[in-house]
């Protein structure tokens, strides 16, 4: 029993040696860290060195198209991702909540449409006499 113990101590010294040495970038001697933190960087250097999230190469914008729906997505132009926020959200209160059914929607869609016809085609018969 004690060896088992003994044996979890040894793994988990060993795992929280593996993350410090993932942590401070493989570097054991922090002499040769102390000799390039004196050198300053040249700019172009730190522009080659982004760091990303993830590990990405290129921008998440880019990623996803770089046009407007990209913009849509990221919340560059609030007004039109809100409202298809609002859309999906309606939708789903509309189909999920208040279990409504896809071809009920149509139908009254379709019957709605042809009533504002029919009145529009009346309304405009009696304008023109």
């Amino acid at each position: 029993m004690a060896e088992h113990a003994e044996g979890s101590g040894a793994a988990s010294e060993s795992l929280l040696e593996k993350i410090t040495d993932k942590l401070q970038g493989h570097d054991s001697s922090s002499s040769d860290s102390d000799s390039d933190s004196d050198k300053p960087a040249s700019p172009s250097s730190m522009k080659a060195k982004v760091f990303r999230l993830f590990g990405r190469e290129k921008p998440v914008h880019t990623v996803l198209g770089g046009g407007k729906h990209a913009d849509v997505f990221l919340w560059r132009n609030k007004k039109i991702s809100a409202g298809v926020l609002a859309g999906a959200t309606a939708m789903w209160v509309l189909f999920e909540l208040l279990e409504y059914h896809l071809l009920t929607l149509v139908c009254h869609i379709l019957i709605l449409s042809l009533a504002i016809l029919f009145l529009w085609s009346n309304a405009t018969t009696f304008i023109n006499k």
